[in-house]
């Protein structure tokens, strides 16, 4: 089946490598070690740093510059062509949903109905839902003030109510499209995206559970620290004295979703391409459709569902473009360095040598995000390395198999955030935690989802 995004995966076809096989081991390993230093120790942009990278990998490899070159610009343009895009319409319904107080209307309604004993529980689903259509730092920004507040109102540590809102946002952020490494994977290794989306939250529901209360309510004991009160006078309110209701926000929030699960679903029952229903489906379900028809809806919804005049959407819907022009390009680059990667030869010879060693094909993706998550401190370049390295492995797959190698690198790509990960400095900006602190609670927290989601998906590969 079609992922929608299979114009990615055609520029991953393997090539022939162009050297030996220790000399293209010695040249990826090149292309990392560039990138770690350069974003590290240098303090340079991912954007510059994967492009050094990119060139590193091909010159090292044996390459010519123009070469190397023409290879990236060619991935490069077709993932801004591809995943830019859904970034960008991502940015958008997520501005609405912050500006019009259909976020707070979420939270406040779940939180509102949970007791003492459930909040964590409660904290777990806003994240979820919120994290849905936004990015782990619009989702933690617009969710510090309420972790703050829930904090304080119910007694309980910070940590014991922000874990599990965190663990909510990051599972979402690493499993579940349209967020960028989701469907990057899946457009590299030419997945279904309806299919991984549900099984996406199939895997997310019980990583968030173990990583978010239960470990929240170990991580509380070990560290107590108490809620600022940083956004007491600045705590987002509602656009004049109204708000879209919880019903239209969680309808407006969960379509985009439904359309895509729709066309996965229509695509499985009615093998017939060209009847007229699955025909609808397809195109409604197309993940550019779906996000643009969804920031559609939201102006309405949401928008005027907060009586938000029109020169008040227009200016909320522009203002979320600039926040993400460094991710769009980001994203881009990766998939520049992914296509360098390609062209080399490099997945050509780990697909030989991991079909001689007869390695899982999702322990190897998983362990591969690992590796480079750790070096990079980047989910999203874990995420593109590691995909882009296995697309030989996953010939002649089927549909459900492919779509748990892209939610193996996904969990392979949230291990142990540390001092190289931006989010790992956020938590402890905005958590007010010292460096020690800060990985015994979000660190851990991220190992865990990582851990445990490798194991939901060993479990349903079984039965897939």
């Amino acid at each position: 089946m079609n992922s929608g995004l299979s114009y990615l995966a055609d520029a991953a076809d393997l090539a022939e490598p162009v050297a030996s096989v220790p000399r293209l081991v010695l040249s990826f390993l090149a292309g990392i070690a560039v990138i770690v230093v350069l974003i590290t120790v240098v303090k340079l942009h991912p954007f510059l740093g994967l492009i050094f990278g990119a060139l590193t990998v091909g010159v090292v490899a044996g390459e010519g510059v123009t070469t190397v070159l023409k290879s990236f610009s060619d991935g490069f343009g077709s993932t801004a062509a591809g995943v830019g895009i859904l970034i960008a319409l991502g940015a958008m319904f997520a501005k609405l949903l912050a500006d019009s107080g259909g976020a707070d209307e979420i939270v406040d309604t779940i939180i509102g109905r949970a007791s003492p004993r459930m909040l964590p529980w409660a904290m777990s689903l806003v994240g979820a839902i919120i994290g849905l259509p936004m990015f782990f730092e619009i989702g933690l920004v617009l969710l510090m003030p309420v972790i703050y507040l829930v904090a304080r109102r119910s007694g309980l540590s910070l940590i014991t109510v922000g874990i599990p809102a965190l663990a909510g946002l990051s599972a979402m952020h690493g499993f579940v499209p349209p967020h960028p490494g989701p469907l990057t994977a899946i457009g590299y290794l030419n997945a279904d995206l309806g299919v991984t989306l549900a099984l996406g939250v199939l895997v997310a529901i019980p990583t968030i559970i173990v990583g978010g209360p239960l470990f929240g309510r170990l991580a509380g004991k070990w560290v107590v620290v108490g809620a600022p009160d940083t956004f007491d006078a600045d705590r987002p309110e509602d656009i004049g004295d109204r708000r879209p209701s919880f019903g239209a926000t969680l309808f407006s929030v969960l379509l985009p979703v439904a359309l895509m699960l729709g066309k996965a679903l229509v695509d499985i029952f009615i093998e017939d391409e060209n009847q007229w229903f699955r025909r609808i489906f397809d195109t409604l379900g197309t993940p550019l459709i779906a996000l643009l028809i969804a920031v559609i809806v939201g102006i309405f919804t949401l928008g005027r569902g907060a009586g938000m005049s029109r020169d008040e959407i227009t200016k909320c819907v522009e203002s979320g473009l600039p926040p993400v022009a460094g991710i769009i390009l980001i994203v881009a680059a990766g998939g520049g360095f992914k296509q360098v990667l390609v062209d080399t030869g490099i997945g050509t010879a780990l697909a030989q040598w991991a079909e001689d060693a007869s390695i899982s094909v999702i322990v190897l993706a998983w362990v591969l995000a690992v590796l480079i998550r750790l070096a990079t401190g980047s989910a999203t370049v874990a995420t593109i390395t590691a995909s882009s390295l296995i697309v030989g492995l996953v010939e002649g797959m089927s549909t459900g198999q492919v779509s748990l190698v892209v939610l193996a690198v996904g969990a392979g790509s949230l291990f142990f955030s540390h001092v190289n990960d931006a989010g790992f400095w956020l938590v402890n900006q905005y958590f007010r935690l010292t460096v020690g602190q800060t990985i015994k609670t979000w660190s851990i927290m991220e190992t865990i989802l990582s851990v445990s989601g490798l194991v939901v998906v060993l479990l349903l590969d079984l039965v897939i």
